[in-house]
């Protein structure tokens, strides 16, 4: 166990900080698969401006990396706009 009191501080941080990422993570990954299940495409569009402000969001605070951020919102942009 952490004998000083700063590396007790950090755990907690981490700790903190751990939770909210997985939740945001997670609440992401639940939107992906929301619009992937879409298959009308001007609610599909709607989402996706969502979903990609949301990727963004985590690249830029580092919960995902940019380039996963990158590569799902391609995708995604693939299937909006593949539906009629």
């Amino acid at each position: 166990m952490a004998n000083h009191k700063s590396s007790l501080k950090r755990i907690r941080q981490t700790l903190a900080r751990r939770l909210r990422n997985r939740y945001y993570a997670k609440t992401a990954r639940n939107a992906v698969r929301k619009l992937r299940a879409t298959t009308e495409k001007t609610e599909a569009a709607e989402l996706y401006k969502k979903v990609s402000s949301m990727l963004d969001k985590l690249a830029k605070k580092n919960v995902i990396h940019k380039n996963k951020a990158g590569n799902l919102k391609s995708k995604l942009a693939v299937h909006v706009n593949k539906l009629n």
